[in-house]
């Protein structure tokens, strides 16, 4: 990805995006998503051919008359987390550069493969996701 490509993505995600902790499956802990929403469908087309990964959806308009329709791009796990090492550089706004920052730096040392967490281990990532919500 070219440096401008990052850039972009950045200004996106500043502007129309979501760096968050979301339950992916109900049986797991919220885990890293990247998601931007548009009502242009071709911006979200552009990211998902540049990343290479992700998801489109179109989200429920109940209002046709009054409103566009619009889409989410969704990226998740580990494709997150490499999109926002590639992006971190280029990010601007303080909360989402702070929540970027704390998935790179601590999100795998606290996620166990297996699921499988000590008590210990458990503490240490519940007290991640409480520094990573109280981010404002």
């Amino acid at each position: 990805m070219k440096d401008t490509d990052k850039a972009y993505i950045a200004g996106l995600i500043d502007g129309e995006g979501s760096i968050m902790l979301q339950r992916i499956h109900r049986s797991t802990y919220p885990s890293p998503v990247v998601s931007v929403t548009s009502t242009t469908i071709e911006i979200l087309h552009y990211l998902k051919d540049i990343i290479g990964h992700g998801t489109i959806t179109k989200k429920t308009n109940y209002n046709p008359e009054k409103h566009k329709d619009c889409y989410t791009y969704i990226l998740t796990y580990d494709k997150a987390i490499d999109l926002l090492k590639d992006i971190y550089p280029y990010l601007i706004i303080k909360i989402k550069k702070e929540r970027a920052r704390l998935i790179i730096d601590e999100y795998k040392s606290v996620t166990l493969r297996n699921g499988r967490y000590s008590k210990e281990q458990l503490a240490l990532k519940l007290d991640f996701y409480n520094r990573f919500m109280s981010i404002k």
